[in-house]
């Protein structure tokens, strides 16, 4: 299964899909080609959610292993995804049906609000176990989100949070079962439509200057 949208009232739903979603290349096109259509659409809000057990595994890690070369671009690419969503000119929240793990906790750490499923499902930066350090962008997106406290619990241990556990850190805003999830994070967002997306942009950007500018540097 492809990458989706449909549409709940003036909010676009956009499903990641029905596997480990994955960020390959053609994910990256695929996502960034919806958000030019829900933009241009004049969405009063972006909900990103999944099918199935996954949210998203994050980066395509056979991909880099196979083209280590290209890791520099790659990584680019996936940064500018954060960077994007990060500064989207609408209300945004990521409806967690499953597991979030590594970059795709990034993902969820770019929107506005989180929710999570209640029952199963982790979210987890495993990066301390599999041995890849964050990069600096990255560190600065989930610092810019999280208290100094989730911040160590979650970055330096590789813990797995489920729902509760997330929630009481405050990685999430809000639980929700497995078949509210969706339509949760839709009414979190419902009466916040109807601000200007050029300030609301402009806002967005100045908020998260200082992570945005570590998304930018490639070194």
């Amino acid at each position: 299964m492809s990458i989706t949208v449909t549409y709940t009232d003036q909010i676009a739903v956009l499903d990641l899909g029905n596997d480990e979603n994955r960020f390959s290349l053609g994910f990256l096109d695929d996502i960034n080609g919806h958000l030019d259509d829900i933009e241009a659409s004049g969405a009063g809000g972006l909900v990103t959610t999944g099918t199935g057990k996954f949210y998203s595994n994050g980066l395509d890690l056979d991909w880099l292993l196979a083209h280590g070369d290209q890791m520099k671009f790659y990584v680019g690419r996936v940064h500018a995804l954060f960077a994007r969503v990060l500064t989207l000119p609408m209300p945004t929240a990521s409806g967690l049906n499953g597991h979030a793990f590594g970059a795709g906790a990034m993902l969820a750490m770019s929107h506005d609000y989180r929710v999570m499923r209640d029952d199963r499902g982790f979210f987890c930066f495993p990066e301390v176990d599999i041995r890849i350090p964050f990069t600096s962008g990255m560190a600065a997106l989930i610092q810019a989100k999280l208290t100094p406290a989730a911040a160590v619990a979650s970055m330096t241990t590789g813990r797995r949070f489920g729902g509760a556990d997330a929630l009481r850190f405050g990685i999430v805003d809000a639980i929700a079962s497995e078949d509210a999830v969706t339509d949760a994070a839709v009414a979190m967002l419902a009466p916040l439509g109807g601000k200007d997306a050029g300030t609301l942009g402009a806002i967005k950007n100045t908020m998260y200057g200082p992570a945005l500018a570590a998304l930018a540097d490639q070194g």
